[in-house]
């Protein structure tokens, strides 16, 4: 089995609903993404996927659509004001953990077609999550 990994470099504010730690309040991350590829085979070049498309699709979806956003759940209160300031804003059905953004990560990498083994978001220099099938 042959895997690649991809590094991409994000920054996002969130907070966590009905948590009691200091996540609870609005406050951002510098999140660090390693998007895990994985192949029995390599292509006609010699390689699992091209580390320049996994730049291009990747990072730039990941540029288009998180970074530089809040990410809140769907039921947040202060949905309404981030939106009346027009700040870039991102809902989510479930609370943005550092779980469940890699998992959003993961289903975006497999609708790009990437045979995605795994994704691990780095919340900190010391505290990740992973998400793989």
């Amino acid at each position: 089995m042959y895997t690649v990994i991809r590094e991409i470099h994000f920054s996002y504010g969130h907070r966590l609903r009905d948590y009691s730690g200091k996540c609870r309040h609005l406050h951002g991350h510098n999140g660090k993404v390693e998007v895990e590829i994985r192949s029995e085979v390599l292509d006609r070049t010699g390689m699992v996927t091209d580390f320049g498309e996994m730049k291009n699709k990747l990072q730039g979806w990941i540029d288009a659509e998180l970074d530089h956003r809040m990410l809140l759940r769907k039921d947040d209160p202060v949905i309404p004001l981030i939106k009346g300031l027009e700040e870039p804003l991102v809902i989510l059905d479930q609370n943005p953990t550092a779980e469940c953004i890699a998992r959003l990560i993961y289903e975006g990498a497999k609708k790009m077609g990437f045979p995605v083994k795994s994704v691990r978001l780095w919340e900190t220099a010391n505290a990740s999550a992973v998400y793989s099938e």
